[in-house]
């Protein structure tokens, strides 16, 4: 099991820019992909991103494409998301996701798929 601990989120305006950290503790991260995922009020949680165990592939979901960006720094234990040209759509509760995984370019998107979560990071985006 690996724990992870989000943080970054915040208010901003629309257009505005948040970067998003998820910092894991526990096991070896470069063994995990890890995804971001958000929930907004009554709404269903819904994939955002994700990013293979290297870095090397990443897939988003297509509302954010081309705004977000996620990396990770295996050294830091740590995965990222960038937030840019944020919308009032893009407010939520966003996690992140771990899942251990022997291949290195899978790149989940399906909530299922992931063993580890986070406690979640609040954004809000206002018009």
């Amino acid at each position: 099991q690996v724990q992870l601990v989000e943080s970054g989120g915040g208010l901003v305006q629309a257009g505005g820019s948040l970067r998003l950290s998820c910092a894991s503790s526990g096991r070896i991260f470069s063994n995990y992909a890890m995804g971001w995922f958000r929930q907004a009020p009554g709404k269903e949680r819904e994939f955002v991103a994700a990013i293979s165990r290297t870095g090397s592939s990443t897939a988003y979901v297509d509302s954010v494409k081309g705004r977000f960006t996620v990396s990770r720094d295996n050294a830091k234990s740590t995965v990222y998301l960038q937030m840019n040209s944020l919308k009032p759509e893009d407010t939520a509760v966003y996690y992140c996701a771990a899942r251990i995984t022997n291949i290195l370019f899978i790149t989940p998107r399906d909530a299922s798929a992931y063993t580890d979560w986070g406690q979640g990071t609040q954004v809000t985006v206002s018009s």
